[in-house]
């Protein structure tokens, strides 16, 4: 397994890896989110939107479980699991899992372990500071050594 850390010192650099990382992913790929809340999950996904050319502004789906960004040069489903750590209901996520144009990321994805694939590529962003983060990549794909 592959494994790479970045310490960023404001959104922009966060944004920055997440649009990077954008361009280097296959269709298909699947990347879960691990921090706490306000850590910078949603904005290192937003570089993920920008690296994707998706106008729409990319915010949290928190209260709507999942959002669908059509517009750019490839999809990107944003599932927030937060709200499903007691929900034992089959509601049809694990079609838009690993979907297989365009790229997923799930924030909260231990609240859905059951649906997740093994080829994943994990970020984990830990809050130093107000504007301080270290971010921890991890996975086996190529596409991770790449960002270096």
């Amino acid at each position: 397994m592959k494994e790479l850390l970045f310490e960023t010192h404001n959104q922009e650099e966060t944004m920055l890896i997440g649009e990077r990382l954008a361009t280097l992913l296959p269709d298909g790929s699947v990347l879960l989110f691990y921090g706490d809340l306000g850590a910078g999950k949603t904005t290192f996904i937003r570089g993920i939107g920008r690296g994707l050319h998706i106008k729409e502004i990319i915010q949290s789906p928190t209260f709507n479980i999942m959002k669908l960004y059509l517009k750019g040069d490839r999809p990107l489903i944003h599932i927030d699991a937060y709200r499903l750590a007691d929900i034992h209901t089959d509601i049809g996520l694990d079609e838009y899992i690993g979907y297989e144009s365009g790229l997923t990321v799930i924030e909260w994805p231990m609240y859905i372990q059951d649906l997740l694939p093994h080829d994943v590529i994990k970020v984990e962003i830990n809050y130093l500071s107000e504007n301080n983060r270290i971010i921890k990549i991890s996975g086996e794909d190529k596409e991770i050594e790449a960002l270096k």
